[in-house]
């Protein structure tokens, strides 16, 4: 509990205005995250549920796959390495299919209103800052600015702040796919909904609000373009596809430029490696967070490359080491690692935002490096809070 403690007051001390922190709802935010954990890691019907819908998942992957293989099923490789870019990057372009048809459809966002909803009422939070907290967790960080551009004109420099930091600090539905064929799916499942919590934990102590109810209402019903079903689906698939080829061609870049780095690393040092100069800086963050002492390196040096790269270099490295790490290790640093808390999600970020309201994009680059301690802090502490109950 140690690192709960630390980064709630490193967030305290970060905050611009610390009479008004929503100390109740904190509260409240922390209580909720200490029971989904332990409900769905120690109750059966807790397993139960993340079986299911990792099945569900599973079975989601089986038909994207059916799609993949149609189209590059002339195309030989060894099938026990597998392709990365063919086994889990391509599964996003069916999973954004899906999640566009369920948006045309009014469904999600329906769905994201309701529990964004309930979040405000139980937490006194505002509205759109709620609705935007759970819309994080089904889209990416682009997609979850876009869906409350038309109540921008309501957004204050620290309403800004919260909306980016959730979207910082979520990950999209979309990719959860492909998470799950990298990383133990009860891991990724649980914390999906901690993050959620933990970047409107931090993102209200750095940056509170107080607003009145004219100044926040949430409007879903212009959510989508689409003029019928099959045009949804073909955005939804360009979309998809857009991500597939982003995130392959910046593993590419971070990949080689990684190779790079630790070849002229080591040739000064003598092999010593980048992901074992962060692992000694992370080193302490890690065993505060749970981690045995003997991969407290190991665990630093993949979280560490998770924040200056991306979380999927990361995942890869976890990986690679997995039979080397207890289950505790690799439960702490997964849940970790899923989210886009990194350097590149700030110009993500800042670009969404201005290409929506110049002047408050200008205002995100500002508060870049900000939102990057905040976003990390809140995959700190939803690491840890997994970590109690592993």
């Amino acid at each position: 509990m140690a690192a709960v403690a630390i980064v709630l007051a490193i967030a305290w001390f970060m905050s611009n205005d610390k009479k008004n922190i929503p100390y109740k709802g904190i509260a409240f935010m922390l209580i909720s995250q200490l029971l989904i954990t332990w409900f769905m890691f120690n109750t059966s019907i807790g397993e139960m549920i993340i079986t299911s819908i990792s099945a569900a998942f599973n079975k989601l992957i089986e038909f994207g796959t059916v799609g993949v293989e149609f189209v590059l099923g002339g195309i030989e490789f060894d099938a026990e390495a597998g392709v990365f870019f063919f086994d889990v990057l391509l599964i996003i372009i069916f999973f954004a299919t899906l999640l566009s048809v369920l948006t045309y459809l009014r469904i999600l966002p329906w769905l994201i209103k309701v529990l964004g909803g309930v979040i405000s009422k139980i937490t006194g939070l505002p509205k759109i800052e709620s609705f935007n907290a759970v819309n994080s967790m089904f889209f990416g960080q682009s997609e979850a600015l876009i869906a409350i551009k038309s109540q921008f004109h309501r957004v204050t420099e620290n309403r800004l702040y919260i909306v980016s930091a959730s979207a910082m600090g979520s990950v999209s539905a979309s990719i959860v796919g492909a998470y799950l064929q990298m990383l133990p799916p009860q891991y990724v499942l649980v914390a999906i909904p901690l993050n959620m919590f933990s970047a409107l934990i931090l993102a209200s102590i750095i940056a509170p609000v107080s607003v009145n109810d004219e100044d926040d209402e949430v409007d879903v019903k212009d959510v989508s373009e689409s003029k019928s079903v099959f045009e949804a689906m073909a955005n939804g698939a360009l979309d998809g596809g857009k991500i597939a080829l982003i995130v392959a061609t910046m593993l590419i870049a971070f990949l080689a430029s990684l190779e790079l780095v630790n070849y002229v690393l080591g040739a000064i040092t003598g092999g010593t490696t980048l992901q074992e100069v962060l692992g000694w800086i992370l080193s302490p963050i890690a065993f505060l967070m749970g981690v045995p002492a003997a991969e407290i390196g190991q665990a630093g040096g993949i979280m560490g490359l998770k924040i200056i790269t991306n979380e999927f270099v990361a995942m890869l490295e976890l990986q690679s080491a997995m039979d080397g790490l207890s289950e505790k290790a690799i439960g702490v640093i997964s849940v970790f690692l899923t989210s886009f808390a990194n350097f590149s999600s700030i110009g993500i970020i800042a670009g969404t935002v201005a290409g929506i309201d110049n002047e408050k994009g200008k205002t995100v680059s500002r508060f870049g490096m900000k939102l990057l301690i905040g976003a990390t802090l809140a995959s700190i502490l939803s690491a840890t809070i997994a970590g109690l109950f592993i």
